[in-house]
């Protein structure tokens, strides 16, 4: 798959870390940030790249050359094959694509040449290929949705609707923005435009929204834009500690499970209404802790009242975007939510008969969180399963988790107070 990197940004809002060559090319932990892109791809076998470049564009092209040379920095093999298209006139975010028509012949990976990431492309490709989509959006929650351009999809993440981040939000929202990275297929650059000048997301993008073309790639790995002087700070940081490579889900990921009821939110019995949902005190700045800490915060709750007719699948979505926007409000978020719908007992007035069955998903069975295992490569006998009721714990250990049970004692579980009390003591 050709890879397209757009490298022409002009970076006014970083010209106190360097003004005198091209974003992508300012040093992060000692190597340009474009060359850490070709590092990653090149790792990947992505190795087929075109490089859109303007202002001080030949500072890009003298540096990597075709991509056959070594790296003036690292003394290593670029192991790429470059081509450039140099913008004489600007040409907007995307026009450079239309004036590329002809050499971009199939599925395209697009990205920003000033992002610092590491993520699986293959993975991606995988996920792209079996949608038959025609745009493909790489996706993660982040520590500040509510000022955030935000995606939104149906259960098959197809993207059904995207505000820009100056848009009014909705009141409760799921903590989904565009990361900046995409899969396009060459047949959406058949889309007919008047202008010259082309904005990505405005004109190409957020019109397949609703249309069941494009779809979300939902993901925990890094992205991030270094192009302020404090993002950049952070990337340097996140770098040289390791936490870039290590959320690459070519690598094996941990996780902290937490259920729902009593764990995050008071219980209230069985929860049918957004009005009903309402965080622990410290639950928030707990969940932070572990997005800070390198495992995944995942959510994995029993959820009868559907089988049971009690609550729709919509209310059950609603109830879950308060607790990701009342999370996203205090700089927390959750990396995914998984519920199991079943309930084995019959007999209840407006039951939904296909659910009445008993199913492997179900706590105390594993299944959700050996789901959550293949879908994020993760390390189940290096994750936790956190909750407050031994159903919980059973789910845990037959998935081979450790596990902390709130508020009793139940070896070999760990006891702890609250979920605040496991992320003090255990992370």
């Amino acid at each position: 798959m050709k890879t397209v990197i757009m490298a022409g940004g002009q970076g006014t809002r970083i010209s106190s870390v360097a003004n005198d060559i091209p974003k992508p090319m300012i040093k992060v932990g000692g190597i340009p940030v474009l060359e850490r892109e070709l590092e990653c791809l090149r790792e990947q076998d992505f190795t087929d790249i075109v490089i859109t470049v303007s202002h001080l564009g030949r500072v890009i092209m003298d540096y990597f050359e075709d991509g056959g040379g070594l790296s003036p920095t690292t003394g290593k093999p670029f192991g790429v094959h470059i081509e450039y298209f140099e913008e004489e006139t600007p040409l907007g975010n995307a026009g450079a694509l239309f004036k590329l028509k002809e050499r971009l012949t199939e599925d395209f990976l697009l990205l920003n040449g000033d992002v610092i990431f590491d993520v699986d492309f293959n993975r991606m490709a995988v996920f792209h290929k079996s949608k038959h989509a025609l745009a493909t959006l790489l996706t993660h929650p982040n520590s500040h949705p509510y000022d955030s351009g935000l995606i939104f999809t149906d259960a098959n993440q197809a993207v059904t609707g995207w505000i820009a981040k100056e848009d009014p939000h909705p009141e409760f929202y799921k903590n989904r923005v565009n990361a900046g990275i995409h899969i396009l297929s060459r047949k959406i650059l058949d889309t007919e435009l008047k202008t010259e000048k082309v904005d990505l997301d405005r004109q190409l993008l957020k019109p397949l929204a609703g249309t069941g073309k494009m779809f979300a790639y939902d993901s925990p790995e890094y992205v991030k834009d270094m192009g302020t002087p404090e993002r950049y700070e952070a990337v340097r940081r996140d770098i040289g500690n390791g936490t870039v490579r290590a959320k690459c889900l070519r690598n094996k990921q941990r996780a902290v499970f937490l259920d729902r009821d009593g764990t995050i939110n008071q219980y209230v019995g069985f929860l049918r209404a957004p009005s009903e949902f309402e965080l622990l005190p410290g639950v928030a700045e707990a969940i932070r802790r572990i997005n800070n800490s390198g495992y995944l915060a995942i959510v994995i709750t029993n959820q009868p009242v559907i089988a049971r007719g009690e609550v729709s699948v919509e209310r059950l979505r609603e109830i879950h975007n308060k607790m990701e926007t009342l999370l996203g409000d205090a700089g927390a978020y959750l990396d995914a939510i998984y519920y199991c719908p079943h309930h084995p007992d019959k007999g209840f007035e407006g039951e939904v008969p296909e659910l009445k069955i008993q199913c492997n998903c179900r706590k105390p069975k594993p299944g959700m969180l050996l789901q959550a295992a293949m879908d994020y490569n993760l390390d189940l006998n290096a994750s936790w399963m956190v909750g407050d009721s031994q159903s919980d714990m059973e789910a845990g250990q037959a998935a081979g988790c450790k596990t902390a049970l709130i508020g009793a004692e139940a070896p070999p579980s760990v006891s702890v107070a609250s979920l605040t009390d496991f992320a003090n003591r255990y992370l």
